[in-house]
């Protein structure tokens, strides 16, 4: 079993959302009026989002929903720390991360913050193992402590078997494993997932949300962005933006389990060979 650092579960990860009114001392990621604008030439402000206030806490799978141009890849990319907002507060961890010098959020994205995207991004020269090992390489991980972590994470996702095996060896879904498992082994605070079934077809998109449902019942906290509200059914709670504002936030009453889904399937020709 991975540790990921998140010991129990609070109590809107029991299918209480958190509004945006709400502070929980616990919170892994808490945004306060959250706002991104772009200038596009001299005269036009895109305003991308608008006063955005959330907050996730450990052990919860949140869906992000909404149309294009609703905001919430920039969301995304704020809690990423891959962008920075133009005012508001993110907490990360507890951690201010909007006055952080580049260095420091390279550094707090690199240990608190795992990555899921819809492409996988394997680099194709690695097998699974090495690029499971990625992250850890910038982090001063020992050789033999980056090996054993890997394999953890690649049995954690099922595929430890294929370990030795190229991305161009590898089926999407088998990609988009390794991927996950390259998100699991710094023990991240928080899984960002961006549309990680986008490239995939029905079945092994629900596999995948399977593993996802697996990771986070073992105290995994995750964000996901989905277009696809039978993607979100799997979550634990959806919130929809639209015009770059949270339009609802609620609880899922009722949980689709990929399990259950999976329960009822004929063995597909990767599990029968």
């Amino acid at each position: 079993m991975l540790d990921h650092g998140n010991g129990h579960l609070a109590e809107s990860a029991n299918g209480r959302a958190v509004g945006p009114d709400k502070t929980v001392a616990n919170a892994v990621v808490q945004v306060t009026d959250l706002r991104k604008d772009y200038r596009l030439g001299a005269d036009v402000v895109v305003h991308a989002l608008r006063g955005v206030s959330m907050c996730v806490v450990p052990g919860e799978f949140v869906a992000i929903m909404g149309p294009s141009g609703s905001g919430k890849s920039t969301f995304m990319n704020l809690i990423g720390c891959l962008d920075r907002p133009t005012s508001g507060v993110y907490l990360l961890d507890g951690v201010d991360v909007t006055s952080l010098s580049p260095d420091k959020l390279a550094e707090l994205r690199g240990s608190k913050l795992g990555f899921i995207f819809q492409g996988f991004n394997l680099l194709p020269r690695m097998d699974a193992l090495e690029n499971v090992m990625l992250p850890m390489m910038y982090g001063g991980v020992s050789g033999h402590e980056r090996h054993e972590r890997a394999r953890a994470a690649l049995q954690a996702v099922g595929l430890v078997d294929r370990a030795s095996h190229r991305p161009s060896e590898l089926s999407g879904g088998q990609q988009q494993r390794v991927a996950i498992a390259r998100s699991l082994v710094n023990a991240p605070s928080v899984i960002l997932a961006d549309e990680p079934t986008g490239n995939l077809d029905s079945r092994t998109s629900t596999e995948i949300m399977g593993i996802l449902q697996a990771l986070n019942q073992a105290g995994a906290t995750i964000v996901l962005v989905t277009h696809e509200p039978d993607i979100a059914g799997y979550c634990s709670r959806t919130v929809a933006f639209k015009d770059g504002l949270v339009v609802s936030d609620e609880p899922n009453r009722r949980i689709v389990s990929a399990a259950d889904v999976m329960s009822g399937w004929p063995p597909s020709d990767e599990e029968s060979a």
